[in-house]
């Protein structure tokens, strides 16, 4: 029997959410599951788009699977250096900019230097600008990163080897309670990676392989939209995305299941593989709960409009304030991964 091994799982989760990978610089993000797959009885590559490819022979080959789940994440990339010294930012991914202010950066060069700093709007201090700091509007246009370094201008800040197109990685600021809640930024969707990796480990430590030929997609441009459009094998005919499932406000999802998307911004999802992963969480006792996300889209949909001919499928944990200072719990984190292993052993 596979025993899904949380603490070991949470314990990867953590090394990777530490790991800063905007889009467009996951590299090191890549390399550090590399590096863990690699115990494991797979065969690894990466695509010349950078995701990595992992394949692990099944016991059989005549229905192809594959998992998909993306390492990339919500940051930013200099767009101009003030005439201050501070600097202006476009933004990589979908977020409000009042859910970054006041968070910890790192700007990362192109010498590979790292500069910490803080994104404020441009009038950060209530005892300066009172109700007009209140009410400006919070858009790219009136914030800025403040450089924990000793500048004053535009030339200063160039000195420090900062230039446009230099990435902006944002303070993750892990922590995992006593209660078993893991508060970060990025659980969408290393918390996702992290469920099929703890999947991995639990079937090899029962000594079992899966059903099928699977092949495990790590995508690195999931954030933008394109990033399973590429790296899928042909030979693939049912493909699961491992992603958030978002909580709140009239969602069914939870922090304490995985959740089952039935439909998203991009339509319904394969209506015989969701009954399917349902049927194996009601058999195995996984809690589980199907949701629609209004405002959501997946790497499944990405290789869905590349033209890709294949069954797609939904699940993840359930991830809190999505986009934002998220949170889950290792009850999802593991209620994830057991579907995943009962998915591949099916």
């Amino acid at each position: 029997m596979a025993q899904v091994d949380i603490a070991w799982t949470t314990e990867f989760l953590v090394g990777l959410l530490n790991t800063p990978s905007p889009t467009g610089d996951t590299g090191q993000a890549i390399q550090y599951v590399r590096d863990t797959l690699a115990q494991f009885p797979l065969t690894i590559e990466t695509n010349r788009k950078g995701a990595l490819i992992a394949t692990w022979a099944g016991q059989a080959t005549d229905c192809p699977r594959a998992l998909t789940a993306h390492v990339d994440t919500l940051g930013a990339m200099v767009q101009e250096i003030k005439d201050n010294g501070r600097l202006k930012l476009t933004q990589i991914g979908g977020y409000a900019w009042n859910s970054v202010e006041g968070e910890g950066c790192t700007v990362m060069t192109a010498d590979r230097q790292s500069w910490s700093g803080t994104i404020l709007p441009k009038k950060a201090s209530v005892h300066v600008h009172g109700q007009e700091m209140r009410e400006m509007e919070r858009t790219g246009e009136n914030m800025e990163v403040r450089l924990d370094a000793r500048t004053t201008s535009e030339d200063e800040t160039r000195e420090l080897g900062i230039k446009v197109g230099d990435f902006v990685a944002l303070d993750p600021r892990v922590r995992v309670t006593e209660t078993g809640f893991i508060r970060s930024r990025h659980l969408d969707d290393k918390a996702g990676v992290a469920a099929i990796v703890g999947a991995i480990k639990a079937l090899v430590d029962a000594g079992l392989q899966p059903a099928q030929r699977t092949t495990f997609h790590i995508s690195n441009y999931e954030e933008v939209g394109h990033g399973a459009a590429a790296g899928i094998p042909t030979d693939v005919r049912e493909l699961l995305a491992v992603d958030m499932a978002a909580v709140g406000e009239g969602q069914q999802s939870d922090e304490f299941s995985v959740g089952i998307c039935v439909k998203d911004s991009g339509g319904p999802y394969d209506l015989g593989l969701r009954r399917r992963l349902v049927t194996l969480c009601e058999t195995a006792g996984i809690p589980y709960r199907l949701d629609v996300y209004p405002y959501y889209g997946s790497d499944g949909e990405a290789a869905w409009r590349a033209g890709a001919d294949l069954i797609v499928g939904l699940i993840g944990p359930g991830v809190d304030a999505s986009h934002s200072y998220e949170r889950t719990h290792q009850e999802s984190l593991g209620a994830s991964a057991r579907l995943i292993v009962a998915y591949l052993l099916g």
